[in-house]
């Protein structure tokens, strides 16, 4: 395990953390695209199926433990605790337009034609492009809090850490997973934009604002 790696998951984690403490502290899930914590529950549950099979480490499963909690206890806030706030005309992506193709290409694409095997490909296709209903969400509304914004970028930033993870493991232990690179390049390519607007924008005290779309 090399630096770029724990970074990486303190960054995913810190952006959960932030997420749930700002809907813990304002009694509101606002602004918080429920369909994309779907999305991060379903990756963490397909991926982490091999708790029940494989020990790697201690460090390795605590991660995924918390991970998995953390993931359910936000769409618990979204869709339970803090029903009343949620926005679900905004809200409003057609998850099937991800689910789908997802479905179909990780049966098309995967290392090994088994069960577990396949359902971690799914979860690494499906992580690619669940943030893409909070970022519609925005796109919709025009703007996004502060707090939102924070957590979209330690979401971007541990993808952006994991590339250098697989860069790193690609030089020092000669592994490279394709599935794995290809589709979290992807997935930071989604961030991009956003990472522009983050450091000119909101590192400088101004709100987030997007064009409306027509």
């Amino acid at each position: 395990m090399n630096v770029f790696r724990i970074l990486g998951d303190i960054s995913h984690l810190l952006a959960i953390i932030i997420l749930l403490v700002k809907m813990q502290k304002s009694k509101s899930c606002a602004g918080i695209s429920g369909k994309s914590q779907i999305l991060f529950a379903l990756v963490f549950t397909t991926r982490y199926l091999d708790l029940f099979t494989t020990f790697f480490s201690v460090y390795n499963t605590v991660m995924k433990v918390i991970f998995l909690i953390c993931a359910y206890v936000t769409v618990y806030m979204i869709y339970v605790k803090f029903r009343k706030t949620f926005d679900s005309e905004n809200d409003s992506f057609r998850l099937e337009f991800l689910l789908v193709p997802v479905t179909g290409l990780s049966f098309l694409e995967n290392y090994s034609f088994t069960p577990l095997e396949i359902l971690w490909t799914f979860s690494i296709y499906l992580e690619s492009v669940a943030i893409l209903p909070q970022l519609f969400m925005i796109s919709k509304t025009g703007e996004a809090e502060t707090i939102t914004t924070h957590y979209l970028f330690f979401l971007g930033l541990y993808r952006a850490l994991y590339i250098a993870n697989w860069v790193w493991r690609y030089y020092t232990e000669n592994f490279y997973d394709q599935i794995a690179v290809v589709s979290g390049v992807v997935q930071t390519i989604f961030y991009c934009d956003f990472f522009y607007l983050y450091i000119t924008k909101v590192l400088k005290g101004k709100k987030l604002s997007l064009p409306m779309p027509v």
